[in-house]
Protein backbone atom coordinates (compact mmCIF):
# COMPACT_ATOMS: atom_id res chain seq x y z
CA UNK A 1 0.00 0.00 0.00
CA UNK A 2 1.49 3.52 -1.14
CA UNK A 3 1.84 6.02 1.66
CA UNK A 4 -0.70 9.09 0.74
CA UNK A 5 -1.89 12.19 2.93
CA UNK A 6 -4.79 12.68 0.65
CA UNK A 7 -8.21 11.55 2.51
CA UNK A 8 -9.67 10.54 -0.41
CA UNK A 9 -7.43 8.33 -1.33
CA UNK A 10 -6.85 6.85 2.00
CA UNK A 11 -10.40 6.16 2.59
CA UNK A 12 -10.66 4.64 -1.10
CA UNK A 13 -7.81 1.91 0.27
CA UNK A 14 -9.60 0.98 3.15
CA UNK A 15 -12.95 0.53 2.00
CA UNK A 16 -11.86 -1.48 -0.60
CA UNK A 17 -14.73 -2.88 -2.69
CA UNK A 18 -17.19 -3.21 0.04
CA UNK A 19 -20.19 -2.07 -2.36
CA UNK A 20 -22.30 -1.72 1.20
CA UNK A 21 -19.74 0.86 3.59
CA UNK A 22 -19.80 2.63 -0.20
CA UNK A 23 -23.27 3.37 0.09
CA UNK A 24 -23.16 4.55 3.14
CA UNK A 25 -20.11 6.74 2.89
CA UNK A 26 -21.97 8.36 -0.10
CA UNK A 27 -25.07 8.84 1.86
CA UNK A 28 -23.35 10.35 4.96
CA UNK A 29 -21.20 12.88 1.84
CA UNK A 30 -24.52 13.81 0.71
CA UNK A 31 -25.87 14.50 3.97
CA UNK A 32 -22.59 16.60 5.04
CA UNK A 33 -22.70 18.64 1.73
CA UNK A 34 -26.31 19.60 1.99
CA UNK A 35 -25.70 20.70 6.08
CA UNK A 36 -22.58 22.77 4.51
CA UNK A 37 -24.51 24.23 1.85
CA UNK A 38 -26.95 25.73 3.70
CA UNK A 39 -24.58 27.05 6.80
CA UNK A 40 -22.55 28.92 3.51
CA UNK A 41 -26.16 30.20 2.32
CA UNK A 42 -27.16 31.38 5.61
CA UNK A 43 -23.55 33.10 6.90
CA UNK A 44 -23.58 34.90 3.40
CA UNK A 45 -26.71 36.00 3.68
CA UNK A 46 -24.89 37.58 7.34
CA UNK A 47 -28.40 35.65 8.86
CA UNK A 48 -28.02 33.92 12.46
CA UNK A 49 -29.89 30.56 12.69
CA UNK A 50 -32.79 32.17 14.89
CA UNK A 51 -33.15 34.79 11.51
CA UNK A 52 -33.63 32.26 9.13
CA UNK A 53 -35.99 30.23 10.74
CA UNK A 54 -38.36 32.74 11.11
CA UNK A 55 -37.95 34.07 7.31
CA UNK A 56 -39.08 30.26 7.01
CA UNK A 57 -41.52 30.22 9.40
CA UNK A 58 -39.90 27.39 11.91
CA UNK A 59 -37.95 27.34 14.82
CA UNK A 60 -33.90 27.44 15.21
CA UNK A 61 -33.67 24.24 16.43
CA UNK A 62 -34.59 23.29 13.52
CA UNK A 63 -32.01 25.24 10.87
CA UNK A 64 -29.33 23.93 13.51
CA UNK A 65 -30.23 20.06 12.73
CA UNK A 66 -30.49 20.84 9.18
CA UNK A 67 -26.78 22.64 9.51
CA UNK A 68 -25.52 19.20 11.59
CA UNK A 69 -23.81 16.64 9.06
CA UNK A 70 -25.34 13.83 10.76
CA UNK A 71 -28.75 14.58 10.10
CA UNK A 72 -30.00 12.85 7.65
CA UNK A 73 -33.63 13.84 7.21
CA UNK A 74 -33.53 16.72 4.75
CA UNK A 75 -36.39 17.15 2.63
CA UNK A 76 -36.77 19.21 -0.78
CA UNK A 77 -39.70 21.01 0.48
CA UNK A 78 -37.68 22.57 3.28
CA UNK A 79 -33.99 23.06 1.16
CA UNK A 80 -36.82 24.94 -1.27
CA UNK A 81 -38.11 26.93 1.87
CA UNK A 82 -34.66 28.18 2.54
CA UNK A 83 -33.77 28.81 -0.95
CA UNK A 84 -36.28 31.08 -1.28
CA UNK A 85 -35.76 32.84 1.80
CA UNK A 86 -31.91 33.34 0.58
CA UNK A 87 -32.94 34.39 -2.55
CA UNK A 88 -31.54 30.96 -4.20
CA UNK A 89 -32.94 27.70 -5.79
CA UNK A 90 -32.31 24.85 -5.61
CA UNK A 91 -30.68 22.48 -8.01
CA UNK A 92 -30.86 18.46 -8.37
CA UNK A 93 -28.33 16.85 -11.10
CA UNK A 94 -27.23 13.42 -11.60
CA UNK A 95 -23.37 13.19 -11.55
CA UNK A 96 -21.50 9.75 -12.77
CA UNK A 97 -20.10 7.76 -10.73
CA UNK A 98 -16.23 8.28 -9.84
CA UNK A 99 -15.66 4.73 -11.18
CA UNK A 100 -17.95 3.32 -14.23
CA UNK A 101 -19.06 0.00 -13.08
CA UNK A 102 -21.56 -1.81 -16.40
CA UNK A 103 -25.13 -1.33 -15.02
CA UNK A 104 -28.14 -2.59 -16.59
CA UNK A 105 -30.46 0.07 -17.81
CA UNK A 106 -33.36 0.91 -15.56
CA UNK A 107 -36.66 -1.09 -17.32
CA UNK A 108 -40.14 0.08 -16.07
Amino acid sequence: MRKTKDALKILDQVIGDDPELRVLIEKETINLQIARMIYDARTAAGLSQKSLAELIQTKQPVIARLEDADYGGHSLSMLQRIAEALNQRVEIRFTPLRKEKSRKPYAA
